[in-house]
């Protein structure tokens, strides 16, 4: 057990003393880009473009004049036959009386009672039985 410590406490010294060498020179690359100048980039000389070429004139088309359509036949002026002449029978104003109806009595069997206490549930256990093959075996 103690050779695991030793090794532990060998491996992670040299993991900081590594990373710390790491770091010292990412600083030092850091600071050698900073002292650096950046060479500046050239002017890229202008293009000119040629003139876009102009659209050529399309020449109007004449179209010839539509055709006159004739006149259209006019149609016979239709007569609806005359409505008949009876007359409409009027609506009653009053409502007729409907008979009294009577019920039968009602049975006199009277309607069973409510209950009203709320019964009581049992009680849950809160302690787990103990599994005779999963408990440990008994110390002497």
């Amino acid at each position: 057990m103690a050779a695991f410590h030793s090794c532990l406490v060998v491996s992670l010294i040299m993991a900081l003393s590594l990373s710390s060498i790491q770091a010292t020179m990412a600083a030092r690359a850091a600071r050698q880009l900073l002292q650096t100048t950046v060479p500046s980039i050239p002017s890229l000389p202008k293009v000119t473009l040629p003139p876009l070429p102009t659209m050529p004139t399309i020449p109007q088309a004449t179209l010839p004049p539509l055709p006159t359509m004739p006149a259209a036949p006019t149609l016979p002026k239709t007569t609806l036959p005359p409505l008949p002449s009876t007359q409409i029978p009027s609506l009653p104003t009053t409502m007729p009386t409907l008979p009294k109806v009577t019920l039968p009595p009602l049975p006199a069997a009277s309607l069973p009672t409510i209950p009203t206490t709320i019964p009581s549930f049992p009680t849950i256990p809160t302690t787990m039985p103990s599994i005779p093959f999963l408990s440990p075996p008994p110390s002497n």
